[in-house]
């Protein structure tokens, strides 16, 4: 995947002996990842913690000091399984409503070489904030191509020459009130937020390869509580959406449909749920606790063919969703016929058949690639944010010290932005 402009455009992300530390804060789940550079640079997983989600709504957090704690917990079995304490995170942002947008501006070049100072000055976040409203904050400006006086479709414009130097960029806010209470529960841990990454765009550094973000896929991140999108075109992210439906909801529905506790539920649909029907449903029963009994006089017992009727049009909506976002969009027939499905709630039986019949695509399931010291049982699509997370900060940082082999820290305060100035424009 071509490297993207993320965060404010130039924000560096920054290592503590070489390790990195990434944080999902999911709706069912926490999950922490602490990794170090091997010695062929890739990043090596030795530290992993996860946790239920307490005090978190859709990625929002409802309740600080739950969610504190749920944070401290998972942060805290990483650090000792990798016997590391880690001070910073890169955190993946489901909050905050994030909206994505094709925005397109230009700059005057005068006729000389294009250089990296050109590049900086159509890039600048300055500009990209002023087309958003004042409680958006800009989480990614990605750039998807550069034009030269009208010319589109130039990858690369430095060293060309040109009047005007344009860029097509995707931008992705998110609302400036989630992302402050996010980033203020997470410092109550004694930790500082490096960056945020949205997580379809995260979801989709995890498990997506390269031909297929070259040629166009969809990638349907389906969590505990929300459904996200991303498409991705020419080795881009050129698209991202939200939907606040995922693998809880349908937790819900069976504990309203069999009478049982959220608890139950979650674990027959578990063990049993589907949602396509087989020949055998109506002989197999399920035993279903009933909620405020006790003891064998509170059980009822349902055909699991009746969990299959709950569990079914649930899916079938949420998929119903995700194709009228996409046909809005724009991207639907751009990116042909592949897409990725991930996400716990991704892995229910029979997900994978129905999307495929109601978008008339080819689908596969998504794991997490090219992490090196993932555990079996943590390489399924539940972790698939989390990887990609690791994902983006090793390639940040290699970007990084490609750049400025130093990694000197950039200069704060009105005094030091002046000396920048200075130094890139005499």
């Amino acid at each position: 995947m071509k490297s993207d402009v993320s965060t404010a455009v130039k924000q560096k992300i920054k290592s503590r002996g070489n390790l990195i530390a990434a944080l999902d804060v999911g709706t069912s789940k926490i999950c922490c990842f602490i990794a170090r550079l091997g010695d062929n640079g890739e990043p090596q997983v030795i530290g992993i913690g996860h946790q239920i989600s307490n005090g978190v709504r859709s990625g929002v957090i409802t309740d600080m000091d739950a969610a504190e704690q749920s944070i401290r917990s998972a942060v805290e079995a990483a650090e000792q399984m990798a016997g590391e304490t880690i001070s910073s995170v890169i955190v993946g942002l489901n909050a905050g409503e994030p909206e994505s947008k094709l925005i397109n501006f230009e700059v005057s070049i005068a006729g000389h070489q294009i250089g990296d100072m050109d590049l900086r000055r159509v890039l600048d976040p300055t500009w990209v904030d002023h087309q958003h409203s004042e409680d958006r904050k800009l989480i990614h400006a990605i750039p998807i191509s550069y034009s030269i006086d009208g010319d589109k479709g130039v990858v690369d414009p430095r060293g060309m020459f040109g009047e005007r130097l344009g860029v097509d960029l995707h931008s992705i806010t998110a609302s400036s009130t989630a992302v402050r209470n996010l980033r203020t529960c997470i410092s109550r841990c004694h930790l500082d937020v490096e960056a945020e990454v949205v997580t379809p765009y995260a979801s989709g550094l995890g498990v997506l390869v390269g031909d297929e973000t070259e040629l166009g896929c969809t990638l349907i991140d389906m969590g505990g509580g929300s459904t996200t999108i991303s498409v991705f075109y020419e080795g881009h992210l050129v698209h991202t959406d939200c939907l606040r439906v995922g693998g809880i909801h349908i937790t819900n529905d069976i504990a309203r449909g069999l009478s049982t506790t959220v608890a139950h539920a979650e674990r027959i649909k578990t063990l049993f749920g589907s949602a396509l029907p087989s020949p055998s449903d109506d002989q197999e029963v399920i035993r279903v606790p009933l909620v405020g009994e006790e003891g064998d006089h509170g059980e009822n017992q349902a055909p699991r063919s009746m969990l299959t009727q709950i569990i079914r049009p649930r899916v079938e909506e949420t998929i119903e969703l995700v194709k009228a976002r996409l046909d809005a969009s724009g991207f639907s027939e751009l990116i042909g016929r592949h897409v990725v499905l991930t996400g716990g709630a991704s892995q229910l039986t029979g997900v994978r058949e129905i999307v495929a019949m109601m978008l008339d695509k080819q689908v596969r399931m998504g794991r997490p690639t090219g992490i090196n010291g993932i555990a079996e049982a943590m390489g399924g699509p539940a972790f698939s944010t989390c990887s990609g997370l690791l994902k983006f900060a090793y390639e940040k940082q290699t970007e990084l010290s490609l750049a400025d082999p130093s990694q000197k820290p950039e200069p704060h305060g009105p005094l030091g932005k002046l000396g920048n100035w200075f130094r890139e424009y005499f």
